[in-house]
């Protein structure tokens, strides 16, 4: 090994790794033998196979590095942690971006690992959140899942597209094309079915006070051939397809998430969330808060925060907060669907649209959420207590009389120093504090 000098360390033994698809460049940095105040190091190439990857890890273990610092590269990632944790390795997953943004020498392909193992020893790198494995597995079902959901929702607008442009203005009578009645319409189309009245009396419930309207949007079913029968028929059983697989994901994630139970109840306490959200948000977050160092971390981490405009130079304007996307989904329906209640952040989410438009507000109300989910899981048993939508009213009624007050008070010659009454903070119920009963 060559001896080079450094700097004061945090670490004295560390291993850095460059992972690519089908090899590994990793390097070894120890103390020297001769002069403890150099450092020694050593890069060697491995491949990413199984046998590889514990080779790594025998070698490691002959020079006695604990510590591994890998990048966050795609999913190349993936393997080599998971096969070097149950090694009995400390493997932190750093963030590319900012192992890149480090001040020092320019980061090159050449030279990863050396730049990863540097930084390590330095302390310079900051860990990424990191599922456990149980949690890993639960990941995998919850993100297919709303994968098959996206796809789901495509192929629905794909359908609408089809009819579209076939003349049929289904779509503009119907709040769902995809209901009982929508189904059945097109079930008959597809069948051969091309008299606007008849399709116009298979409408259901509620939909058949609309019959008049079905029968003027079914009225040019000429221009709809066989051809795109034959579409719409294998866009729709692309569609039953992809229901049958979520409900049959969805039955497994039910299984695996049982053990929390708890905090899946804790979570749908919150205005908005229903089943699948608190089963989304969980699977990425997992149950222990305390990875999490405040509310704000959890937040900033998932992307639902405000955006950082620095005040120096900088390459354009940051669009959006880059966080977990599957989190940033769920909150995102959760915050609109929160919007619609008589709740305290359906008041927030109403007050900040008309200031400041729906996308903020939704980011706003998705930050303020994402808060009181990690104090609800801080707290076993803790389940969340509304305020009230008339709580920004009273707390502007307060303000007001508060300031009529002084002004009085101040007019007759006297001088007054405020002091909040020692009790409860009203904010408790909101963040999902229990408070004990009188």
């Amino acid at each position: 090994m060559d001896e080079v000098t450094d700097e004061p360390l945090y670490r004295d033994r560390v291993c850095g790794i460059d992972i690519g698809k089908a090899g590994l460049s990793v390097t070894i940095r120890v103390p020297s033998d001769k002069n403890p105040s150099r450092r020694m190091q050593e890069t060697r190439a491995f491949g990413t196979t199984k046998r590889e990857v514990l080779a790594v890890a025998d070698w490691l273990r002959s020079w006695q590095v604990p510590a591994v610092v890998m990048e966050a590269t795609w999913d190349y990632w993936k393997p080599v942690f998971y096969r070097l944790e149950p090694e009995g390795l400390e493997c932190v997953l750093a963030d590319a971006r900012q192992v890149k943004n480090l001040p020092g020498r320019p980061k090159r392909d050449t030279s990863d690992s050396q730049w990863l193992a540097q930084n390590f020893e330095r302390g310079a790198v900051r860990p990424c959140f990191v599922a456990t494995p149980e949690f890993r597995v639960i990941r995998l079902h919850t993100r297919y899942r709303r994968d098959l959901i996206q796809e789901r929702t495509r192929e629905k607008q794909r359908v609408e597209k089809l009819l579209e442009s076939a003349g049929i203005k289904l779509s503009g009578v119907l709040a769902d094309l995809h209901g009982v009645s929508g189904r059945d319409i097109m079930d008959h189309l597809v069948a051969g079915e091309r008299d606007p009245r008849a399709l116009a009396r298979l409408a259901r419930r509620r939909a058949r006070a609309k019959i008049p309207r079905l029968e003027q949007a079914l009225d040019g079913t000429e221009f709809f051939t066989a051809r795109h029968a034959a579409l719409l028929d294998a866009m729709l059983r692309r569609i039953d397809a992809q229901n049958a697989d979520i409900v049959e994901v969805s039955t497994v994630i039910e299984e695996l998430l049982a053990p929390w139970e708890e905090q899946l109840q804790q979570a749908e306490s919150m205005p908005g969330w229903q089943r699948r959200a608190a089963q989304d948000v969980l699977a990425e977050t997992g149950p222990d808060m305390t990875r999490f160092a405040t509310p704000g971390h959890l937040a900033s981490w998932a992307g639902r925060a405000p955006l950082d405009h620095q005040s120096g130079q900088r390459k354009g304007r940051g669009k959006r907060k880059k966080g977990n996307r599957y989190i940033g989904a769920a909150t995102g329906e959760t915050s609109v669907s929160a919007g619609r209640t008589q709740t305290r952040e359906g008041a927030r989410y109403r007050r900040l649209a008309r200031r400041i438009g729906k996308d903020k507000a939704q980011v706003a109300v998705s930050n303020t959420q994402l808060k009181v989910y990690h104090k609800l899981l801080s707290s076993p048993g803790a389940r969340y207590q509304d305020l009230g939508a008339g709580y920004y009213d009273k707390q502007a009624q307060a303000r007001r009389k508060t300031r009529y007050h002084l002004a009085e008070l101040d007019a007759l010659g006297y001088d007054v120093i405020i002091t909040p009454r020692a009790g409860p903070d009203p904010g408790d119920a909101a963040r999902g504090k229990q408070t004990p009963a009188a």
